[in-house]
């Protein structure tokens, strides 16, 4: 495996363990929830702008996983839609560039 899959890899464990852990442990305190949550995130004109990024972000991801999965023909490529969807960007992108960077038969 390359140096840059390797690179992809690292960054899809961290892309998905690090924010998990910051979800899980406001999920788990007194008083976390999902609404609260995404209360949360409209909290503030700077949290919402982030907010937004990240959601225009993921939008981006999954049309173009879709696309390049339909002209590839990389069906495995797939997983990074609910990866994205229930981890975050910091986890679909380096998963798809990973799974991208593999050769396809």
């Amino acid at each position: 495996m390359s140096g840059l899959r390797l690179t992809y890899l690292a960054l899809a464990i961290i892309g998905a363990a690090w924010p998990m852990r910051h979800f899980l442990a406001y999920l788990t305190s007194d008083g976390g929830t999902l609404a609260g949550m995404v209360d949360l995130w409209t909290a503030n004109h700077a949290v919402t702008g982030l907010a937004l990024d990240l959601m225009i972000a993921a939008t981006a991801l999954i049309v173009w996983c879709l696309a390049e999965t339909l002209a590839r023909r990389n069906w495995v490529a797939l997983v990074t839609i609910p990866a994205t969807l229930l981890v975050g960007v910091s986890f679909g992108l380096p998963l798809y560039l990973f799974l991208r960077s593999r050769r396809v038969h």
